[in-house]
């Protein structure tokens, strides 16, 4: 039996690879070892370890990495801790390849531990550009550590192989996070609001989620606040808030909302995590997303309604028709809430194709996990254009 080690640390990330880890979990050629780390274990981030429990997948090791607080400072002793951490872990379990995804702190940690110790790495999602956060250089850090590649296009696949990458290690799988909406029997609109406790009629309704922009010199709050402003503008529309990430000063912005909801509570409704059933339910039934989460450029599309993407954070990725891009400002949201609700946009949407595919990518990274000849894999040669 291969073992397969699968490292997940945010609700994000775990949603997207769901269908992954059941299909490596039912597979009886392989002994799935489940990590589970970051904020999965925080109760201030929704210790979305729950969730995982509730789907039946065994948890090998709870790796606990994460700091009260989320200075920079504290985001480096995290890293720190979860280098030794993993590097114990790790030596414990000895898995024939550890599966990661994505460009997170704690997941650099893991990919460095497992470097270290000599165990191939597959890495889902690099060859990505964010070119706002410091999950820039920390994904294509990763893609360098890793030794099988899953792009998610075909333009993120020529970039894995333009940082030295093996052609024949890297495969365009298209991303796992579209299998969920297939597979996931979505809720229906009475059923969601019923899970939420919350009525969308009467007023259009957006789905926002502000992560803290890690490279910018101008604060989170400062950003925040013009959003939120652009948003008490529009008095008319329903808001629900999803909460950002334990980024540096992601804590700020989660008072923000709070405060905010307080202030709009017939509008508005926050959740620290909505899980994966009700967040794809919920792009189903809002009218658009607000943000600057990989979620709006990635699975919004396939529901064939906008996403207003503010700021830098997602600058530099794929992004399809749907996707208006702005500025922090609160005119130049207001405008692209103009655009949002134009009639004449919203109908060319209903034609969109998502340029990160259809459904089916877990199923071939299950494949060529169980398949690929890891015998010799850790020594790389940098392949030179």
């Amino acid at each position: 039996m291969r073992k397969v080690c699968i490292v997940t640390g945010t609700r994000a990330e775990y949603g997207i690879m769901q269908n992954l880890i059941k299909l490596l979990h039912e597979d009886p050629k392989v002994e799935l070892q489940l990590l589970v780390t970051g904020m999965h274990l925080s109760p201030e981030f929704g210790y979305t370890i729950e969730t995982i429990i509730a789907d039946g997948f065994p948890i090998n090791k709870k790796v606990e990495v994460l700091l009260s607080s989320d200075t920079p400072v504290g985001i480096s002793k995290s890293m720190g801790l979860g280098m030794i951490s993993f590097a114990e872990t790790l030596e414990e379990l000895a898995p024939d390849i550890m599966v990661v995804l994505g460009d997170r702190f704690e997941i650099f940690s893991a990919v460095t531990a497992a470097m270290i110790a000599r165990i191939p790495v597959g890495h889902i999602h690099g060859g990505e550009a964010t070119e706002g956060l410091i999950d820039e250089p920390i994904r294509h850090s990763i893609t360098k550590m890793s030794h099988i590649h899953f792009s998610a296009t075909e333009e993120y696949r020529k970039r894995i192989i333009q940082l030295g990458e093996q052609p024949q290690r890297v495969f365009c799988t298209g991303t796992p996070g579209l299998d969920n909406i297939l597979s996931l029997d979505l809720l229906s609109k009475e059923e969601f609001e019923k899970s939420i406790e919350f009525d969308l009629e009467g007023s259009p309704t957006a789905l926002l989620t502000f992560h803290p922009v890690t490279l910018d010199f101008s604060s989170a709050e400062e950003q925040f606040k013009e959003v939120l402003a652009a948003l008490s503008a529009r008095s008319e529309m329903k808001i629900i808030f999803t909460m950002p990430n334990s980024d540096t000063d992601g804590r700020v912005i989660i008072k923000m909302i709070n405060d905010f909801v307080v202030k709009n509570p017939k509008r508005c409704k926050a959740f620290v995590s909505l899980g994966q059933l009700r967040y794809l339910s919920a792009l189903k039934h809002v009218d658009l997303v607000i943000g600057n989460s990989s979620s709006g450029l990635v699975e919004a599309p396939s529901f064939k309604i906008p996403t207003i993407n503010i700021g830098d954070r997602q600058r530099g990725r794929i992004k399809a028709a749907s996707v208006i891009n702005c500025h922090p400002t609160k005119s130049s949201v207001g405008q692209a809430l103009n655009l949002a609700f134009d009639p004449n946009f919203r109908v060319s949407l209903q034609t969109l194709e998502n340029p990160y595919g259809e459904a089916g990518a877990s199923m071939k990274i299950k494949d060529i996990l169980c398949e690929f000849d890891l015998k010799n894999i850790i020594k790389k040669n940098f392949y030179d254009l």
